[in-house]
C-alpha cells in the first residue's frame, strides 16, 4: 500500500511560523513520524511539499497515474479557494483525507471553507503535528477498506 502525503504552501516553515497556532515541529520532523508509523502500518509513505500551486496539480496528477492507495493533503491557504487544487483531487479514487495542525473553524472566518470538502473522505484538524498521524491510520483504514 502506497500512502501519498501532500503539503501546501508555507507548510515547509512549520517550526517557524506562528508557534502557537503550529508549535515548534517541523515538517521533516512529521515526515519523519509518519515514515514511521507507515511502517507500523505496513505502508509506504511518501511526503510531497510546494509553494507552487501548479507543482502540487501536477504531483496529484501523477498520484492518479501511480494508482496510490490513499492522499493526505494540508493544502494550507490554498484549502480555503483553490478550484484547481480541488478539481485536480477530483480525479483521484482513492480516499482523500484533509489535515490541518491548527483547528481551522476556531480560527478567522475564511479558514472555515474547505473548496475540499465536498470530495475527501474526512477532515482531521486542531490536534497538531498529530493531526497527520491520525489522518495516516484513517486513510490506510479507508483504503483497506475500499479494496474489501
Amino acid at each position: 500500500m502506497k500512502v501519498l502525503v501532500l503539503n501546501g504552501v508555507n507548510l515547509n516553515m512549520f517550526g517557524k511560523r506562528d508557534p502557537k497556532q503550529y508549535g515548534t515541529v517541523t515538517l521533516d520532523e512529521i515526515n519523519r513520524n509518519l515514515a514511521a508509523l507507515g511502517r507500523e502500518l505496513g505502508t509506504e509513505v511518501e511526503c510531497f511539499q510546494t509553494n507552487i500551486e501548479g507543482e502540487m496539480c501536477q504531483r496529484i496528477h501523477q498520484a492518479f497515474a501511480e494508482q496510490v492507495d490513499a492522499v493526505l493533503i494540508n493544502a494550507g491557504a490554498w484549502t480555503h479557494y483553490s478550484y484547481g487544487i480541488r478539481d485536480a483531487l477530483a480525479i483521484l479514487s482513492c480516499p482523500i483525507v484533509e489535515v490541518h495542525m491548527s483547528n481551522i473553524h476556531a480560527r478567522e472566518a475564511f479558514r472555515h471553507v474547505s473548496v475540499f470538502a465536498e470530495i475527501v473522505r474526512g477532515q482531521i484538524c486542531g490536534f497538531g503535528a498529530d493531526s497527520y498521524l491520525l489522518g495516516l491510520r484513517a486513510g490506510v483504514a479507508a483504503a483497506q477498506s475500499a479494496k474489501n
